[in-house]
């Protein structure tokens, strides 16, 4: 048995293709199928199955497109309600692909459908085991409760807490582990790991969910720990169930400069994946910044902070649109417009440019006046911990909803490390809000002079 990892880190989720040398099964693919064919191809074997542990909050699933591209069995859990053809599994059944037999086990919790699946290779003394956990059990915790409904989310961790201890109980202690979230996802909870891989034994004797022998005690310590998931979300499930197509990955002819500026008087999305910094200095009078790079929770933030189904225009260099592209279709953002050049003011020559000052802790230390409001958009439970003594928190997930509630006067915005405030000033920039962007790291602030609390 061998098992190829197929990471999304823009999503925190990861992907699976666990095969015999000669057929394979994928577990919880991604909607940009190519990686996953990709690696079958350089392991030479053939897609006979596809398995879902559930039908995904965070992400447009891969697994109805690839399984009809390989004529594989698409396994879906058949209490599930959906709207295409689909082999439905339940709990306790045995599935054979080549020399792996794959076993169903129900995993309520992270949702009520929520399945695993422990693989063994066919071999004389048993063979090796893998576990696939989805949602259930992660690397130093488990996943959320609260995405099905507020008033189940208790009963849900319940679930959670039996579950987990099952699913331990079908397999060896040496079985190798291998969640879908947990590597950054919103869809984890608790104290989640960062370690790259773990087993069955290892989580037993460290996950808080196995170690913590007071059921009630578990749940509410979860409880107390949950947090804002991506209002996407919402939308994630619903397409899941009604049989996601295939993502159109090209990038569009771009836009002209006259439609451009069309777009961006009348107030459309146009979105700047340049950084942060450079939008800051010079950009599109009513662009917004969400700056494209390694770590920055691009994907989530944009499904965020701006409101599903509007029209979208992606400004930046080629390679940055298309990956951009590519991330987005991942959560049901299809086919953006493009406006493909590295200058802004020569995509729309005739539309005026704009830039608002950035500075760091202290900058504010020195410039901030008493009139002055520091605007701190991280969550609420980040500001609690700690923040500037006199800051306003308004997360940047609901600054759209509470612009007009800010005070008349300049906004020093930050976050912990400059990103979210990036996509916190644009916005206020966009509204015509005076704004100066603190492009530090919230740990700096008292170091530099600024009263914390």
């Amino acid at each position: 048995m061998d098992v190829v990892v197929i990471e999304t880190p823009q999503l925190g989720d990861r992907s699976y293709l666990v095969h015999d040398g000669i057929v394979g099964l994928v577990i919880d693919p991604q909607r940009d199928t190519g990686r996953v064919e990709a690696a079958a191809r350089a392991a030479g074997v053939r897609i006979t199955h596809v398995a879902e542990t559930h039908l995904h909050n965070d992400y447009v699933t891969g697994g109805l497109i690839l399984a009809k591209e390989h004529g594989a069995q698409y396994l879906v859990n058949a209490a599930d309600a959906v709207a295409f053809h689909r082999v439905p599994v339940s709990d306790g059944q045995l599935i054979q692909v080549g020399r792996l037999t794959v076993k169903v086990v129900a995993t309520p919790g992270h949702t009520h459908t929520h399945l695993s699946y422990v693989v063994r290779e066919d071999g004389p003394d048993g063979g090796r085991q893998a576990v696939f956990s989805g949602g259930s059990l992660l690397y130093g915790s488990v996943g959320r409760t609260d995405l099905v409904a507020e008033a189940e989310t208790a009963g849900l961790a319940h679930e959670q807490y039996a579950s987990v201890r099952r699913l331990v109980s079908e397999a060896d202690p040496d079985a190798a582990l291998y969640p879908t979230h947990g590597f950054g996802s919103f869809c984890s909870i608790g104290p989640a790991s960062r370690i790259p891989a773990s087993t069955i034994g290892q989580q037993t004797c460290s996950n808080h969910a196995l170690t913590d022998p007071d059921e009630d005690h578990f749940v509410a310590e979860l409880l107390e720990n949950i947090t804002a998931y991506p209002a996407y979300y919402a939308h994630m499930n619903p397409l899941n169930a009604e049989g996601p197509g295939p993502a159109n990955l090209g990038v569009p002819d771009s836009v002209d400069a006259a439609e451009l500026a069309r777009r961006l008087r009348s107030g459309e999305w146009v979105v700047d994946l340049r950084h942060r910094v450079a939008f800051a200095d010079s950009h599109l009078h009513g662009s917004v910044s969400f700056e494209y790079g390694s770590g920055s929770n691009f994907t989530s933030y944009l499904g965020w902070v701006i409101p599903w189904n509007q029209p979208l225009t992606l400004l930046g260099p080629l390679d940055e649109v298309e990956k951009a592209i590519r991330d987005l279709a991942r959560i049901g953002i299809d086919s953006p417009d493009a406006a493909v050049g590295t200058e802004p003011g020569a995509l729309a020559p005739d539309t005026p440019l704009a830039g608002y000052p950035h500075a760091d802790w202290a900058g504010l230390v020195k410039d901030r006046t008493p009139d002055d409001v520091v605007l701190d958009v991280r969550r609420p439970d980040e500001f609690a911990a700690s923040h500037v003594t006199g800051a306003l928190n308004v997360p940047v997930y609901d600054l759209l909803q509470h612009i007009t509630e800010l005070p008349e006067t300049r906004i020093w915005v930050h976050c912990a490390t400059g990103y979210r405030a990036s996509v916190a000033a644009s916005l206020l920039d966009r509204a015509g809000r005076d704004v100066v962007l603190i492009d530090a790291r919230f740990r700096d602030a008292a170091g530099a002079g600024v009263e914390t609390s």
